[in-house]
């Protein structure tokens, strides 16, 4: 492998990195191919925001196809292979991480403002929690007493005080997930009844874990600069630099550099640059290839902002907008909704991205959409025919129906 990389060869090490580099399976997808690809992307950004599906689920899809959502759970949440930590965000993780970031439990401090934190008998409950869940098991926040919390303002994002009390436990390591009900809500246990033995008894160090931390996220991005690892797992960039010198001299990172960039690049020593990706992927906005925007950028020549929390009047391009991969280049993006009333999803916006051969991109792109509807049991594909690139993908798929 050159030391020096043309910003071509860095998009295909880092999409082979994260799965890309393989078709999709053709037949039935199964829990091992599930579980191989949690373990290679390191972990999945959970995100609940359901216009469309939970973003982590869009993840697997992106690059395995149709699969089991009930696969999908009983994979992470009744066996022993993965639990959720703050990791990136909140996260999926192998279990294998869980001593990995002791540290950051220890680091944990609850929001200060948080309805917990303001609530008068507040260490009471909190032990009390404990015993209920110690006596009970798996325990949700319905499970709770109640106790009433601060008078809600216009607007607030809204979580109860039962619910604020089981987070702050999970923060601190004393509870972990056990489950997910149907509404997505969590239930928590004692992490002893969750977590082998051997990953809780295990005790690593801040610097030995930030050492694998950032070797992980230079396997799971194949290359890229100090700011793109330590975002991987959310680690501040000054205290990943004097790690990433070490992986470098130990020989566990190798230092290059990519044509573009005006910052070093490091790439993990297994990393492979095949000749060509033959991508054709909606990518979820969590998506690990994307989540760091200015590597979006660097990559992809990409400016992606999601605009959830934009006031409608002010968006560009849409509420939820899944970026489109085609071989090694995003060329496209769409504004999409599944309308669960009504069997049909919904392509609000579709926008080609500059200096695409847009036909092409269309026939690639109308054939994602119509598996994702097909995956999601939805009946029909509507495409509003706003702007000319929507209109030609419109015409190509005609409100198909199943």
């Amino acid at each position: 492998m050159p030391r020096k990389l043309s910003l071509a060869e860095s998009r295909r090490i880092a999409l082979a990195a994260q799965g890309f580099d393989r078709a999709r399976p053709s037949g039935t997808v199964n829990a091992g191919q599930i579980r191989r690809l949690i373990r290679q992307l390191g972990l999945l950004q959970l995100d609940f925001v359901n216009v469309l599906i939970p973003a982590h689920f869009l993840v697997v899809w992106s690059r395995l196809g149709a699969y089991q959502r009930a696969r999908f759970d009983n994979l992470v949440y009744q066996g022993r292979d993965f639990t959720e930590q703050w990791a990136h965000e909140a996260s999926i993780v192998p279990v294998a991480c869980w001593p990995l970031l002791e540290h950051r439990r220890k680091d944990f401090r609850p929001w200060p403002n948080s309805p917990i934190m303001q609530f008068r008998n507040k260490n009471k409950y909190l032990a009390q929690v404990l015993e209920i869940v110690e006596k009970n098991g798996p325990t949700s926040a319905g499970d709770l007493p109640p106790v009433p919390g601060p008078k809600r303002k216009p607007g607030d994002w809204h979580r109860s005080v039962p619910r604020w009390a089981l987070e702050v436990h999970f923060g601190f390591g004393r509870l972990a997930v056990a489950d997910r009900l149907s509404n997505f809500q969590r239930t928590y246990d004692l992490p002893q009844r969750l977590i082998d033995e051997p990953h809780r008894s295990s005790s690593i160090g801040r610097h030995e874990a930030q050492r694998e931390l950032l070797r992980l996220a230079a396997k799971s991005c194949g290359i890229g600069t100090l700011g793109d690892l330590a975002d991987y797992y959310r680690m501040s960039p000054r205290e990943a630099r004097p790690r990433v010198e070490e992986l470098v001299e130990e020989g566990a990172l190798v230092e290059t550099s990519v044509d573009g960039w005006s910052e070093p690049a490091y790439m993990h020593p297994s990393a492979r640059c095949p000749r060509s990706i033959s991508a054709s992927s909606l990518l979820s906005p969590f998506d690990p290839v994307i989540w760091c925007r200015p590597r979006a950028e660097r990559l992809f020549g990409f400016h992606y902002r999601i605009e959830i929390y934009v006031p409608e009047k002010k968006r560009k391009w849409g509420y939820y907008v899944l970026p489109f991969l085609l071989h090694d280049r995003i060329v496209a993006r769409v504004d999409l909704r599944a309308d669960r009333k009504n069997k049909k999803l919904l392509v609000l916006a579709a926008h080609a991205e500059e200096n695409v051969d847009e036909m092409p991109v269309i026939e690639h792109l109308a054939a994602e959409l119509l598996s994702l509807a097909e995956w999601l049991k939805l009946d029909s594909l509507k495409v509003s025919r706003r702007g000319p690139f929507a209109r030609q993908l419109a015409n190509c798929v005609r409100d198909a129906s199943f």
